[in-house]
């Protein structure tokens, strides 16, 4: 999940009571998707810093809740406003996300050296998705190379 440090940070999401942030402001179908249709509650996150000078996988987390409604798009005052979207019919989602532990900086470009993770979505040309799937033997891979068991 991908988040953009000043907005949500890995140290905003650790002194956030609980630990726990509502993941607002997804506004693409299929980030949503993956929220709605895949994610469990305790699921791992990867919880991936963007939009920085440097950016990459900054902490681990794990999902905290079931799939809700963003109150953002029913915000005018949000970036995240739509004005098609209505309470009776929400058209975005979001999960909470409780913060499990700051890693070191796991950057973009050592996530490319590695060939275990060369089919990882988040890596692959022309993705912006902020939400994408890791597969078992990838989430392995990036525990091992930020030394966290």
């Amino acid at each position: 999940m991908k988040s953009e440090p000043d907005e949500v940070s890995i140290d905003d999401a650790l002194v956030a009571p609980g630990g726990v942030v509502p993941w607002t402001g997804v506004r693409n179908y299929q980030a949503r998707n993956f929220m709605r249709d895949a994610m469990r509650v305790g699921d791992g996150v990867l919880f991936y810093h963007s939009s920085c000078a440097e950016p990459g996988i900054a902490g681990l987390a794990e999902v905290a809740s079931t799939p809700y409604p963003d109150p953002t798009q029913f915000d005018p005052a949000s970036k995240y406003h739509d004005p098609k979207s209505s309470r009776e019919n929400p058209r975005w989602l979001l999960v909470d996300v409780r913060a499990t532990r700051k890693t070191r900086l796991m950057p973009l470009a050592e996530m490319r050296s590695h060939p275990d993770l060369a089919d990882m979505q988040i890596l692959k040309r022309g993705n912006r998705l902020s939400i994408t799937p890791v597969s078992p033997s990838e989430w392995r891979c990036i525990i091992d190379c930020i030394s966290i068991s």
